[in-house]
């Protein structure tokens, strides 16, 4: 990994390209959660790939390559939500939605699938929601870190997320109620 870190340092094509295969497949996954659809999340990295190439001579090899990654892939998704939102002024939210409010909390029912399984329903949440809980639940960025980076307020955050819950528990009643 060194060689190909070095390579990429000195902008050697074939090591960049070894490194973009080496990582393509994690780099994917971790932009699918913040994607409504795969070339979506295959725009991101592209774009967090550009981003890996122009900034590895800052990358500090003491660190694990992946996490260094993963948060390039994170911000960029990030950046890729700002920007959507600033072209549609926030117009794919509805805050008047009617979501069937699930007030048994003792099993939500997300325990028993697959992660492909929740990914698949995290991504039909409209795009604030899915970015608070992947934000908030699987990053562990608090609602404040979160406001800063997509240009919202606190209780703006603690809102979206607590709606995706509230989305995600009516999608997963959905699934128990036609899977009989």
């Amino acid at each position: 990994m060194d060689d190909i870190i070095k390579g990429c340092v000195d902008k050697d094509r074939r090591q960049q390209k070894a490194l973009f295969e080496l990582y393509y497949k994690y780099g994917l996954t971790v932009a699918m959660a913040y994607c409504s659809h795969t070339d979506e999340a295959r725009e991101v990295l592209n774009d967090a790939f550009l981003k890996v190439f122009d900034k590895i001579k800052d990358y500090d090899p003491s660190k694990p390559f992946e996490a260094w990654f993963r948060i390039i892939v994170i911000r960029t998704a990030i950046n890729h939500y700002r920007k959507q939102t600033n072209e549609v002024k926030w117009t794919d939210i509805d805050d008047n939605e009617k979501i069937h409010d699930i007030v048994n909390d003792e099993e939500d029912g997300i325990t028993d699938m697959s992660p492909d399984e929740v990914l698949k329903l995290a991504q039909q949440l409209p795009p604030a929601y899915r970015m608070a809980i992947n934000l908030y639940a699987v990053e562990g960025y608090s609602h404040q870190e979160i406001a800063t980076n997509l240009g919202i307020t606190v209780g703006t955050s603690k809102s979206n997320l607590s709606k995706a819950r509230a989305k995600l528990k009516f999608l997963i009643s959905q699934i128990r109620l036609f899977s009989f």
